[in-house]
């Protein structure tokens, strides 16, 4: 098995590391947020906006959509949730600005992910937040839902929902859950939420160090001073790209049982290998 099948049998895509979030009445940040080294930059309607500045964010965003030379595949835009009176403002504006990439906050159903679908260009996806005790329930559907093209973890407003002692503990069982959901439905691996404390790189490198345990692929971010330690994180570092490529070259000059480093040479680990080339080369 080359590379190139061990990435198509992964469902390993090519897709940003780091997501960016700028605030949606903060237009004076949005070029500055996308000269930075993020992946991609998310737009936040959202949180990061009053209810009397919704409006005005949403004419700064169309504004910007149409004077930009920005490259618009590291665009995202997070609306409101369906529950909210802005809602159907913010689908409005989507198929304005035919913006690709929506973040959908409060993804409970398949239902609200194909609401927001209808309002995308024909290459537009929907990132889908799971965030509350009913989104870990529906979790499956969401995951296969048309158009979605990997999940993101709420973890602070999750923990809000099930009002959760602080620590990880509470939430293992939901990461892993995403984790499973994304790769039972083939959809690209998940994204951690944010590390909420921007001058706390212990508390960065243990939710970095639970999110890779867990097997997230990416993660959200507050401030472009955490995209370099989340690169380093889910990048493979020299030593484990060194030991897949021993591994890869083993397999490939031998079609039987061979060993490197003293170990049994497999094809599960092989897989391994191939994945973690394919994560060196995105």
């Amino acid at each position: 098995m080359n590379e190139e099948q061990a990435r198509a049998s992964s469902g390993f895509h090519a897709l940003p590391l780091t997501y960016l979030f700028v605030p949606g009445n903060r237009p004076d940040r949005f070029e500055k947020a996308l000269s930075s080294q993020a992946g991609a930059v998310i737009v936040d309607l959202e949180d990061a906006v009053a209810p009397a500045d919704k409006g005005a964010a949403r004419t700064a965003f169309a504004s910007w959509m149409r004077t930009s030379n920005a490259k618009r595949d590291r665009i995202l835009l997070r609306i409101n949730d369906e529950s909210t009176p802005w809602f159907d403002a913010d689908a409005a504006l989507v198929r304005e600005t035919a913006v690709r990439g929506v973040v959908l906050p409060k993804a409970e159903s398949a239902l609200q992910i194909e609401r927001i679908a209808a309002s995308l260009p024909d290459d537009g996806f929907v990132i889908a937040i799971v965030e509350t005790a009913k989104s870990i329930i529906e979790l499956d559907s969401i995951a296969r839902a048309t158009r979605v093209q990997r999940l993101a973890f709420g973890t602070i407003d999750y923990a809000v929902d099930l009002d959760l002692a602080e620590g990880d503990e509470g939430l293992l069982y939901p990461a892993c859950r995403i984790a499973l959901a994304s790769r039972a439905a083939g959809i690209a691996s998940p994204v951690a939420g944010v590390t909420a404390d921007i001058g706390d790189e212990a508390r960065l490198r243990a939710d970095l160090r639970f999110a890779r345990a867990c097997g997230f692929g990416a993660k959200m971010c507050i401030h472009p001073k955490q995209v370099a330690p989340i690169h380093a994180a889910f990048v493979p570092g020299d030593d484990e790209i060194a030991w897949a490529k021993r591994v890869v070259n083993a397999a490939d000059s031998s079609p039987g049982a061979v060993q490197v480093d003293g170990r049994m040479v497999d094809r599960p680990v092989v897989a391994k290998a191939m994945r973690i080339l394919a994560r060196a080369r995105s």
